[in-house]
């Protein structure tokens, strides 16, 4: 396949050392690429560098003439604030009256209707803004698209709407995303960006962490033999040494500078151990001896007292070992209810149509994280917390848990207001953890959780011995985590039996259910040429194939969904089938 981009050496120096050290790949036409990595490690950075709006301190990056790459940044410019959605897609060609006609038939493959096409781009949604982001992309008609965590802060519709269109995508993209799921369906191919290394997998995201997994424990028992043979020369070397001084012997003390050349030289080729993620998460808690913790009755839920209806609760409680997730679109209600609790239970006053257990100890995760106060230090930010516990209340205790998440002691004295995004949602997880609370309700936790710590978020809420509300998109964190589905539609909350049917649910609020996939110009699987059009369905067959022959679990079910979808229409086109 024709190469696209390739890079040579790419470093990237910071204050605190190595960003990047001597990477070396090639992106070639068609690859679908997950860019996998913890916070900070330079996923985005590296993003910036291909599309050149970052330069590296060395090393080369080489763009074909063929590559044709737009950049889908998080975030949209600021200068769109004011602007309607149609006015901010028409901004990209508005000098290039030919392509004006793009702007409309984008509109409707986007999912926009032209009442909304008319609305300001500061009052749209999470999942609207990366419609237009990636409109704005399409009409400089890429085959190179490079996605910085697209699904982030998208409710689950959207999410869905995000990953049928990256399956109908045909150029080459690499993908920014903490989503496992999302990865795994869109993307054959994985990148691992860790120790200021990229770990190259021609696999997708799942599988490829597995093998990664097993590099390293390979690379640990390497490691420990190695040390094993340059423990023993070192103990030899300095024996000789020792009798090469005591007896005057020059003969051994030339030997014994040898070993000591020789060790030099294994510790030079020893084998690398990854240092492993920065933090570890964990939620403790304890369980109450009580029939529910949490009854909703009756119970009408506003953004404020004076606000129109967002949703009704007809009767539905959670009781001690519940883990229920909360799901429905971006603006139906889901955090206004979690506030509506965590008002009720600051106030510790029953409302009408909402009772709690008066003896259980709540606790509330904010996804604005501002129940850490910005002007206290570290251990001083998890007193509220800690005083709950009398095991933690003592500063000794909160310095030892501060090291422990990962904040090492030389940066107790700084303040939460000084903390990225990241360190703050683990400082909190690490107050809830300490306070050891009956009943968790948590809004959005994962939205600055990298994968592994989403990961470990969803095995600390299965282990977890209280209840918990959960308020999230992230389907692998619901589905291992939850063993209750409630979700808002149509102005009700509904109680679903299991994750599957609630987001058939969500599909159908949506309008997903009775809308085809976005046909994107450049992703139409039809094609006018005979001869693409079976050289296509020479590949989707492969593609089938290849993940047939792979184990269960790591097999894509809604790739293969779209595939064939894909190879029954190429199939009428070309008249195999009737």
């Amino acid at each position: 396949m024709t190469t696209l981009i390739s890079t040579q050496a790419l470093q990237l120096d910071t204050h605190d050392g190595f960003l990047f050290n001597g990477l070396a790949f090639t992106l070639r036409q068609g690859d679908r690429i997950g860019l996998i990595g913890h916070n900070g490690c330079g996923k985005s950075t590296l993003l910036g560098l291909l599309s050149g709006t970052r330069e590296a301190s060395s090393g080369t990056i080489h763009v074909a003439r063929a590559c044709r790459l737009q950049h889908v940044e998080q975030h949209l410019p600021a200068e769109l604030a004011s602007l309607s959605l149609y006015d901010a897609l028409l901004a990209p060609v508005l000098e290039q009256p030919e392509l004006h006609w793009r702007v409309d038939s984008l509109l409707a493959e986007l999912g926009f209707d032209l009442d909304t096409a008319q609305v300001p781009v500061h009052s749209l949604s999470g999942g609207q803004h990366t419609r237009l982001l990636l409109g704005r992309a399409l009409l400089q008609e890429p085959n190179v698209l490079l996605l910085d965590e697209p699904s982030n802060h998208l409710d689950l519709p959207s999410l869905l709407w995000l990953e049928q269109f990256l399956l109908a995508w045909r150029g080459a993209f690499i993908l920014v995303s903490h989503d496992q799921r999302l990865l795994d369906n869109v993307a054959t191919r994985s990148w691992i960006l860790r120790d200021s290394r990229l770990y190259d997998f021609d696999l997708p995201c799942g599988p490829a962490l597995a093998a990664l997994a097993e590099a390293d424990m390979a690379a640990a028992a390497r490691h420990a033999a190695e040390q094993k043979e340059i423990d023993r020369l070192s103990a030899s070397s300095a024996r000789l040494a020792l009798w090469g001084r005591t007896y005057d012997n020059e003969d051994l003390a030339r030997k014994a500078k040898t070993m000591q050349r020789r060790i030099d030289k294994l510790k030079e080729e020893q084998s690398f151990v990854s240092d492993g993620a920065p933090w570890r998460l964990s939620l403790r808690g304890k369980a109450l001896a009580a029939d529910q913790l949490l009854a909703l009755d009756a119970l009408d839920v506003r953004a404020v007292p004076a606000s129109p209806l967002l949703f009704h609760v007809g009767q539905l409680w959670l009781k001690p070992g519940d883990r229920i997730a909360l799901l429905g679109a971006n603006g139906s209600g889901k955090s206004s209810l979690l506030r509506l609790c965590w008002q009720a239970i600051q106030a510790q006053e029953e409302r009408s149509g909402l009772r709690y257990h008066h003896a259980a100890n709540i606790g509330y995760y904010d996804q604005s994280l501002k129940q850490l106060a910005d002007d206290a230090d570290l251990s001083d930010a998890l007193y509220p917390f800690a005083v709950q516990n009398e095991a933690a209340r003592s500063q000794v205790a909160r310095k030892q848990a501060l090291i422990s998440a990962g904040f090492p002691y030389a940066r107790h004295g700084q303040t939460v207001a000084t903390l990225s995004g990241g360190e703050r949602a683990r400082l909190l997880f690490l107050g809830l953890s300490l306070a050891s609370y009956h009943l968790l309700l948590l809004d959005e936790p994962s939205n600055h959780l990298d994968m592994q710590g989403k990961a470990e978020l969803g095995q600390a809420l299965q282990g977890f011995e209280g209840g918990c509300l959960l308020v999230s998109h992230d389907r692998d964190l619901i589905e291992t985590a939850c063993n209750r589905f409630w979700v808002v539609a149509d102005g009700q909350l509904e109680e679903w039996p299991d994750a599957a049917s609630a987001y058939a649910r969500l599909s159908v609020e949506d309008g997903q259910a009775l809308t085809p996939a976005p046909t994107v110009e450049h992703a139409s699987a039809v094609l006018a040429d005979v001869d693409v059009q079976l050289e296509r369905l020479c590949e989707l067959e492969q593609l089938m194939a290849d993940d047939l022959a792979r184990k269960p679990r790591h097999q894509k079910p809604a790739s293969q969904q779209a595939w064939l979808a894909e190879l029954e229409r190429l199939n009428l086109v070309l008249g195999i089938t009737s």
